[in-house]
């Protein structure tokens, strides 16, 4: 499941709607919208994010919040290390290789390092 997937799956249910009926709302049909929640296809497009602000009526940040999902959950990433520093590309690799054995709690760790403010201009040392 996607990040996008899985807020859209929880605004449905929140609302009480059925995926076929948010399917035929926003133009798609019902197994493209179940394979989009289960991470199944690639990112929404623009388009298609804006319907589904429109179909359930969202606005401002949280309307932002879910075009930034949509961008962050393409299933399949390609990291272009062309140019970066050795460390770069083998921690891109070392990713890609092991993603699939991290637990929850390592995952949630590095989201917490990467989402950290790079605006300060200083790197984090621990």
């Amino acid at each position: 499941m996607t990040p996008f997937g899985q807020r859209l799956r929880e605004l449905r249910a929140e609302r009480g709607v059925t995926l076929k009926d948010m399917a035929a709302a926003i133009g798609v049909s019902p197994a493209y919208l179940s394979a989009l929640e289960h991470g199944k296809k690639g990112r929404p497009g623009w388009h298609l994010v804006q319907r589904v602000i429109a179909y359930f009526n969202i606005i401002w940040d949280d309307a932002e919040e879910l075009a930034r999902l949509a961008r962050l959950s393409h299933p399949r990433v390609s990291i272009d290390t062309a140019g970066l520093s050795p460390e770069a590309t083998r921690l891109a690799n070392l990713l890609a290789e092991r993603i699939r054995t991290l637990d929850e709690e390592a995952i949630a760790d590095l989201l917490r390092r990467l989402e950290e403010p790079a605006a300060s201009g200083t790197a984090r040392r621990d």
